[in-house]
């Protein structure tokens, strides 16, 4: 039996299909909140609507079994979740802007391979690629998404929100984008609720305003996806992670790649003492029209609206590089043994710790420019630590990650 599938209707039903979903009336919306809520319906009656799963999970025109179980749906492109928004709806899906000046440096971009279409399915033109979700998923990742967020991300210390990071980050300037080659790792998650991750963060930090933050990277979540696979994600969030939107799962994001699902697998994966794979990941802002658009290996995968980001109007204000392990660790329990990148601490080096290369910003210009002197933060460097150097093929990088529990982590 084939490990993944497709199901293509027949020309006569996807006529009529596409007439119903060209003409039945989309879901409406007050607001932004109303439509994140609901992803978090469960908190009163721990049951979604049909209502709220047809937002969530919307009509499609073709599916694909994945072979790690995910079921991809083929939505057309106007029916994305964002398009719920009246004011995202009317203007549509925005063409790509131009590519920040010296985007060529860091080596040959190459296409970002997930499982999904490993068999050389695809999703036809004028669809995107979107991750099914099931009412447990849906629960499980809005509740990881805001428990024990911050409301600042400048303050790192080693609180009770569970949140232990080995970041490089800049701050205190004006940015409109980063970019950076991160490698890939399958780390072991060992509590329900946990997760471990590699990531770029663009942060906007108001005074006068909760902070706003646009992440990319690739994360192991198994309570969130179900499996122990590394995926491609995105996060976002415009009042200081009190709330906050996963991939597609809501509103937040305008997706205009056939080619990349998010919260979909990646592979293959790097190896310790052996070979490495890795993604670059670029996030900039569109000088003409100001949304924050996302680029992963050589394709262009949609924008953040900054309609929906206001504080991300003008500039960005940090750039942070590196990973983040959710501890859920309880009174009386040792810390957890959830690894960050290889598991092995940032001193092993290339091959054997997890790296960021290659760390750049963008200017004023729409320009990339090396990021220069990197601050180093871990909370606790005796479970997760992180190291910066300069080379002349990897420019600015940082090697981080670590085991987690061991007898000198507290």
């Amino acid at each position: 039996m084939e490990s993944s599938y497709c199901h293509d209707i027949t020309p006569i039903i996807f006529v009529f299909l596409l007439f119903f979903l060209l003409f039945s009336p989309v879901f409406p919306a007050k607001d932004l909140k109303d439509l994140r809520n609901a992803n978090t319906t469960f908190h009163s009656n721990k049951k979604l609507t049909n209502t709220s799963m047809k937002k969530i999970n919307k009509p499609f025109v073709k599916s694909i079994k994945s072979p790690d179980g995910d079921i991809i749906d083929c939505v057309l492109i106007h029916l994305q979740p964002a398009f719920d928004i009246p004011i995202l709806k009317a203007k549509g899906p925005l063409d790509p802007p131009e590519i920040p000046n010296g985007n060529k440096k860091g080596g040959i971009e190459t296409e970002v391979k997930q499982l999904w279409n490993s068999k050389g399915e695809s999703c036809p033109q004028g669809t995107i690629p979107i991750r099914r979700q099931t009412e447990s998923e849906i629960f499980t990742s809005d509740s990881i998404s805001t428990f024990g967020k911050t409301t600042s991300r400048n303050d790192f210390s080693p609180s009770d929100n569970g949140h232990e990071h080995a970041i490089g980050y800049v701050t205190d300037g004006e940015f409109y984008g980063a970019k950076a080659t991160l490698n890939v790792w399958a780390p072991n998650v060992t509590r329900a609720g946990e997760f471990s991750l590699s990531q770029i963060w663009v942060i906007a930090d108001v005074p006068t305003h909760p902070l706003s933050t646009l992440e990319a990277g690739w994360q192991v979540a198994p309570t969130m996806y179900g499996t122990s696979s590394p995926r491609l994600f995105i996060f976002s969030t415009n009042d200081g992670y009190r709330s906050g939107c996963y991939n597609l799962k809501c509103p937040g994001f305008v997706q205009t790649t056939q080619e990349i699902s998010l919260g979909a697998t990646i592979y293959p994966v790097s190896t310790y003492n052996g070979r490495q794979f890795d993604i670059k990941v670029l996030i900039w802002k569109d000088p003409r029209h100001g949304n924050w658009w996302l680029k992963v290996g050589n394709t262009v995968v949609g924008y953040w609206p900054v309609a929906l980001f206001p504080d991300f109007n003008k500039h960005a204000t940090t750039i942070q590089y590196g990973g983040e392990v959710y501890n859920a660790q309880r009174p009386g329990q040792q810390h957890t043994s959830t690894i960050m990148g290889s598991g092995h601490f940032p001193a092993e080096g290339y091959g054997k710790a997890s790296y960021v290369r290659n760390m750049e910003i963008i200017d004023e210009y729409n320009a990339l420019k090396p990021v220069g002197d990197v601050n180093l933060i871990a909370e606790k460097p005796k479970c997760y630590d992180v190291k910066n150097g300069f080379d002349k093929f990897w420019g600015y990088y940082i090697f981080f990650g670590g085991p987690g529990n061991n007898p000198n982590c507290h």
